[in-house]
């Protein structure tokens, strides 16, 4: 019985991770055109509402049809996703070509944003910053 080739792509690429909230992306960006998918899905139909935002990297840098990816989003609400993904394709873009680096952070494309959700605090009833009500006499 002959053995066939493995069906994996020996394409290179660029991997990158963004995150935010609680939400994690890992991109692998491919130097040629093509389509480009999110968890196995088009990018207008995993997004559908934000679907825009996405091309903001590829905008800014003038290499729109240029490249394509692949993410996985693991994790957060729509909005973190987003931003996740936003931040992995631009770290992505600037391991490419380093003269992408002041346009991307002229954009606010590189920017971290490390707010997080406040964990909840013993005896708080669990909310983050409530306290327990206090006697009135």
């Amino acid at each position: 019985m002959a053995k066939t080739p493995s069906s994996k792509s020996t394409a290179t690429y660029i991997y990158a991770l963004g995150r935010r909230k609680a939400a994690v992306a890992t991109v692998k960006l491919f130097n040629r055109k093509g389509e480009s998918l999110i968890n196995g899905r088009s990018p207008q139909t995993y997004f559908p509402t934000t679907f825009a935002l996405l091309n903001q990297p590829f905008t800014v840098t003038k290499t729109e049809d240029k490249f394509h990816y692949t993410a996985k989003i693991t994790g957060g609400g729509q909005n973190g996703q987003v931003e996740a993904l936003l931040l992995a394709l631009a770290r992505a873009l600037k391991k490419k070509d380093a003269n992408y680096t002041s346009l991307l952070s002229q954009a606010g494309l590189l920017t971290v944003d490390s707010r997080v959700r406040e964990r909840r605090m013993v005896g708080t009833g669990g909310k983050a910053r409530r306290q327990k009500q206090s006697p009135k006499r």
